[in-house]
């Protein structure tokens, strides 16, 4: 059942050196405050997994702190390539990342095998595709009721995977709103959750249409956190930060200037720093 809890202590109880672990987040809600908490805190060996890996990712793979990363597009949304990533597997730059690169449908299928207890996924999909010359995760398998040529890949079940939400109510059930990802597989197929959520309430009303609502029983933790999606959105409190996203494509081309301000954003900062991190974009989603 869901604890509430700080950040800081969710991610020290939660996330340890060496785990599989997810920060999932499609378009809006990606948990930007969580993974700062993360970096503060030291995490080391860390394989980084992500359909849609942007800046939060290229922060933490630009401080060492992942071995690998599994994904299925990767890159500063509307902008262009992630710099710090791109350093660590052409340079080793802090230390060498291997990555293991799928399609959208093989990740999305991937945690919906591991949110059902499943060794793999099986879809249609990879023909025609090179993805599978470089990557061995990526099998094709012969139906035995049709003879149909399918791809298979191992399904996805993190240690730990992180979410940011709009609310939760003070049972510990967690709504999310909006455009919804991946995130609810990646709870369920997780062995412990950490939700971050704008606020908490005593009941959930008027629903948005394309709501999912998670019950206590699939999360580890949840903490409070204003403006925990900062740069990117949380639909119904603020919109999107899109010069921040801008600005860090060149903040990440120079390691020193990437190091500094990671050093002045995140080391020196809070999580209480968010909330006022979005006051120019709130009633702007």
């Amino acid at each position: 059942m869901a604890k509430f809890l700080s950040l800081h202590d969710a991610v020290a109880a939660n996330l340890s050196d060496g785990d599989v672990v997810a920060f999932e987040g499609f378009t809006h809600l990606i948990p930007h405050a969580a993974a700062h908490e993360a970096i503060r805190q030291g995490r080391r060996e860390l394989t980084l997994v992500r359909m849609t890996p942007d800046i939060v990712y290229d922060q933490m793979i630009g401080l060492g702190m992942a071995k690998k990363v599994v994904f299925s597009y990767v890159g500063n949304p509307g902008v262009g390539l992630l710099r710090r990533l791109r350093d660590a597997v052409e340079n080793a730059w802090p230390v060498p990342l291997e990555i293991e690169e799928h399609s959208h449908a093989a990740m999305a299928n991937a945690y919906e095998a591991g949110a059902a207890g499943l060794p793999m996924a099986v879809f249609r999909g990879y023909r025609g595709a090179g993805l599978a010359d470089v990557n061995p995760n990526i099998k094709m398998v012969e139906c035995p009721f049709t003879g149909e040529i399918l791809a298979a890949v191992p399904s996805m079940q993190p240690d730990v995977t992180f979410i940011h939400a709009q609310k939760a109510n003070k049972k510990g059930d967690v709504l999310v709103e909006g455009i919804v990802g991946i995130q609810k597989e990646a709870v369920l197929a997780a062995g412990r959750a950490v939700v971050t959520v704008e606020e908490i309430v005593d009941n959930f009303d008027g629903l948005h249409p394309n709501a999912c609502v998670l019950p206590a029983w699939t999360v580890s933790a949840i903490c409070t956190v204003p403006g925990g999606a900062h740069p990117s959105y949380t639909h119904g409190y603020y919109g999107r930060d899109n010069v921040s996203y801008l600005e860090w494509d060149d903040i990440s081309a120079d390691r020193e200037r990437f190091t500094a301000w990671m050093q002045a954003n995140v080391f020196d900062a809070s999580p209480e720093d968010f909330a006022g991190r979005v006051t120019k974009f709130r009633n702007a989603t």
